[in-house]
């Protein structure tokens, strides 16, 4: 075979390893032509390229990941040729098992073959019909997936029963594969629906019921928990994103009784990290916990958790967590948005509860709300004078940040406003004062308006979750309240003009009156409201003349 030459080892290494890659990639190309190679010559190169990668377990990784893909290629294109009333290339498992019996080097090389192998089979070739990747995935999905993972579950309980000496590199590198391994098969497209890249992750997870016993084993997520808290940050992270995908499990795979055993060793997990959250302080940890626990909300019911007897102390552990993480804005900020999902969504499930358990949300959604509202206020200070990025520039995170925190603001709604009311009146005073004063400087100018931008978009939130939320007319009072302080800054800074003004509160002006039109301005609102009185009251005092009441309300 020609390409044996140009596989074979040079004398000088960066050559030899950079013509090995190019070997591979014409090789590629060659068994995924549209008309394939004679099944014996494709038969020939698999072979070879096995026993290559086995004389030569030492290759440069980028070399043995190309070959590992020729492989992978040629397996899935073959999955359905026989010969000899054999299926050929469906005997790679079998092959692979050998690498995993040789030393570490082999093991992490048969490791990254069955890991590739899954990726390949989950990949859609565009250039190929939809129905024959269909048909391959699904017979690998249900001859050989289970197996798959079975071995992989195995390789790690191997890991976990002897001294880890992760200081060796390969060591690492073979848990590593392992666990990315692990990942590629709970991460398979097990009914084809090819989901959207762009779409919400938090998505369920359809397990065969025919691994309905590997899950229902207690050992099987013990073992994920107990390798996050063994291994260093950069495996750990690996272990909770297939912990993020157990807790994606169908509900459907369990029946009544197992689903809450299932439920139970899940947050026995959670609670089990929390009281010991070291590693928590690495990003890619933080990040997956964070997604772990938003998958268990978007996974189960309220009524369901609050069953589970770690319930209570496990609900406050996640609040404390919840609350350091929003006081610490700039450590993990893209990891936000999985808290506040889960927080919205336990805060929205509170009307639906049947169970006589206390959910405890009444206690804990105030303390998440003041925590991002206090943190957004005096992060400000931060990000003026250390010349940070300000948060307030990426509005489209902002927004989503705000549209979560609507729902979890209504809870206790009384505290909130409390809140909100306090704070905009003493902002308010500083910022009159400042722009009176003759010593002040554009820094101290900079800071004020940086908060009153914040709380202006806060306000507007807290409106806007009047249509997320059970409201009473206690609560329309309570929005007129918060409201009235918007329109009179409104006012302040237009009297104010040029001087006063600036694009991030006048920003925040427009997110404030689009959530007041939205629930306070419609056909609706004589029916829904008795708000229209107290706006009435409101504006008399703010708006001195009737013009100035329709301008208002024709820019919201």
């Amino acid at each position: 075979m020609a390409t044996e030459a140009v596989l074979e080892p040079c004398t000088n290494h960066r050559p030899t390893s950079y013509a090995q890659l190019l070997a591979a990639t014409c090789l590629s190309k060659l068994t995924s032509r549209i008309t394939p190679l004679p099944i014996e010559q494709r038969t020939d190169i698999r072979n070879y390229i096995l026993h290559y990668v086995a004389s030569q377990p030492k290759l440069a990784p980028f070399v043995i990941q190309a070959l590992v893909q020729v492989i992978a290629k040629i397996t899935k294109l073959g999955w359905f040729e026989v010969q000899k009333d054999q299926f050929v290339f469906r005997e790679i498992i079998a092959d692979v098992k050998k690498f995993l019996q040789g030393t570490v080097e082999h093991c992490v090389i048969g490791v990254i073959i069955l890991s590739e192998l899954t990726q390949e089979m989950n990949l859609v070739d565009y250039s190929r019909p939809s129905a024959k990747h269909r048909k391959i995935a699904t017979s690998f999905r249900d001859t050989s997936l289970k197996d798959i993972f079975v071995l992989a579950c195995s390789l790690l309980k191997e890991v976990l029963s002897k001294p880890l000496n992760l200081q060796e590199q390969c060591q690492q590198n073979l848990v590593m594969q392992v666990l990315k391994l692990v990942l590629n098969c709970l991460s398979f497209d097990f009914i084809g629906n090819s989901a959207d890249e762009s779409a919400d992750d938090l998505c369920t997870l359809q397990i065969p019921t025919t691994w309905r016993t590997i899950f229902l084993e207690p050992e099987t997520l013990d073992l994920f928990f107990n390798l996050y808290h063994s291994l260093p940050p950069l495996l750990s992270q690996l272990a909770l994103s297939c912990l993020v995908q157990f807790a994606s499990t169908r509900r459907s795979l369990f029946s009544s009784p197992e689903r809450t055993t299932y439920l139970g060793n899940l947050i026995k997990g959670v609670k089990r990290i929390l009281e010991n959250p070291q590693g928590l302080s690495d990003p890619g940890n933080y990040h997956e916990f964070c997604r772990f626990l938003a998958c268990l909300k978007s996974n189960y019911q309220l009524g369901e958790l609050v069953m589970v007897k770690e319930y209570p102390e496990v609900i406050r552990l996640i609040a404390n967590f919840t609350i350091t993480s929003l006081q610490h804005w700039e450590f993990a900020p893209n990891s936000v948005h999985y808290l506040l999902t889960l927080w919205q969504r336990m805060v929205a499930s509170v009307p639906f509860v049947k169970s006589t358990e206390p959910h405890l949300l009444d206690t804990y959604a105030p303390e998440i709300t003041k925590a991002f509202i206090t943190s957004r206020l005096e992060s400000v200070a931060v990000v003026v004078r250390d010349h940070l990025d300000d948060p307030l520039n990426d509005t489209t995170t902002v927004f989503q940040q705000l549209e979560q925190l609507c729902t979890v603001s209504r809870c206790e709604y009384e505290k909130t406003c409390t809140l909100l009311v306090q704070l905009f009146d003493q902002n308010a005073q500083n910022y009159q004062k400042l722009l009176h004063s003759p010593s002040r400087t554009t820094l101290d100018i900079a800071i004020q308006e940086g908060r009153l931008a914040w709380l202006v978009y806060l306000v507007g939130t807290v409106v806007g979750g009047r249509l997320t939320y059970t409201s009473t007319d206690e609560h329309d009072v309570m929005d007129g309240e918060l409201s009235c302080r918007v329109f009179q800054l409104i006012s302040l800074m237009d009297t104010g003009l040029p001087q006063c003004s600036n694009e991030k509160i006048e920003l925040a002006v427009l997110w404030f009156l689009d959530q007041f039109r939205k629930t306070y301005v419609g056909d609706q609102l004589q029916r829904t409201s008795k708000v229209g009185f107290y706006y009435k009251r409101f504006f008399k005092n703010v708006i001195r003349d009737e013009e100035r009441c329709i301008h208002v309300l024709a820019v919201s």
